[in-house]
């Protein structure tokens, strides 16, 4: 494997700031603050490859999720290696693990997010529906905060950072739902199912709209204690990050406060965060990098841990 630097130079975090990188395709702080919170070059392509989309959108019906897998794990290979990928999004991955040292095992723990969404893999457990979280969205947000310049020996910070990512995650599995359902995919545990006596497959059916609005529930106070443990992370952070993450966390956290609020109507239309309450949530962040960090700790105690792989992984 090519040596990387241990260290961000502030040149690179500056650049890594304003353009940012979910690998493979470059992403914006900003884009993923309102999107799903955090990426590295490559990984929002990546996400289109695995699910036969383009930039999102309605999936391609002649798509094969397997050889999509296959091409990311070699284009993946050869932006280790500095190798030309003929991919603008990989080539930016390479790029980007010449001057940040992100562990090989962190990027391996986010292609095997793309594996478990190519081979259709639902969630038995709530530890599962975790797991899958980290893996999607949680290796993700601690590959950023390596970007960002956090060193990869401090692992408390790192877990924060996966903490934010998995936070986003549970509210994007409450608030799709009903996408999800008309895909034929399910991100709820089969063990929530069964405690509410829910037939498989049929939890969009109205008559269990009450029992789905309590799993919605659950998620959304899960994401919570995640989100309010990422924040704790973010002091960590440079204030122009710090900004970005604080901001990313009210937006992504009002997607889950939302429906929760709606109830039973959660799913009428997709829940979202306004304008208004998007500028009125990076204000507050830009209040709160401007004044003394809380000092009141918020433990992490009760929540779901990544292996942790070291620096030298």
């Amino acid at each position: 494997m090519t040596h990387m630097p241990s260290t961000v130079s502030r040149t690179t975090v500056s650049r890594a700031d304003r353009k940012a990188l979910r690998w493979p395709a470059s992403f914006s702080i900003a884009k993923r603050a309102s999107a799903s919170g955090c990426s590295t070059p490559g990984a929002d392509a990546a996400d289109d490859l695995t699910d036969g989309q383009d930039h999102g959108g309605v999936m391609k019906p002649d798509h094969d999720p397997v050889a999509a897998v296959a091409y990311i794990r070699a284009q993946t290979e050869k932006a280790f290696a500095c190798e030309p990928t003929g991919d603008m999004a990989f080539d930016a991955l390479g790029l980007l693990l010449t001057e940040v040292a992100i562990p090989r095992a962190i990027i391996e723990d986010i292609v095997a997010g793309f594996e478990l969404d190519a081979k259709d893999w639902r969630p038995r457990s709530e530890d599962d529906l975790l797991r899958y979280s980290y893996h999607v969205a949680g290796a993700v947000g601690v590959a950023m905060a390596l970007v960002m310049g956090i060193d990869p020996a401090d692992e408390t910070t790192l877990d924060r950072a996966s903490d934010l990512g998995i936070a986003f995650q549970l509210a994007n599995i409450a608030r799709d739902v009903a996408e999800d359902a008309a895909a034929d995919r399910c991100y709820l545990p089969v063990e929530w199912m069964v405690e509410l006596d829910i037939p498989p497959g049929q939890h969009m059916h109205p008559a269990f709209r009450g029992r789905l609005s309590v799993m919605a529930k659950w998620l959304s106070e899960m994401a919570g204690e995640y989100e309010a443990s990422a924040r704790w992370g973010a002091r960590k952070l440079g204030p122009r990050s710090r900004w970005a993450v604080l901001a990313a966390a009210g937006i992504y956290g009002d997607i889950a406060r939302e429906v929760r609020a709606r109830g039973d109507h959660a799913w009428d239309h997709r829940a979202g965060t306004s304008l208004f309450a998007k500028l009125g949530w990076v204000a507050r962040a830009g209040w709160s990098v401007l004044r003394r960090p809380p000092q009141r700790r918020i433990s992490r105690d009760g929540l779901w841990t990544r292996e942790r792989h070291g620096a030298a992984a």
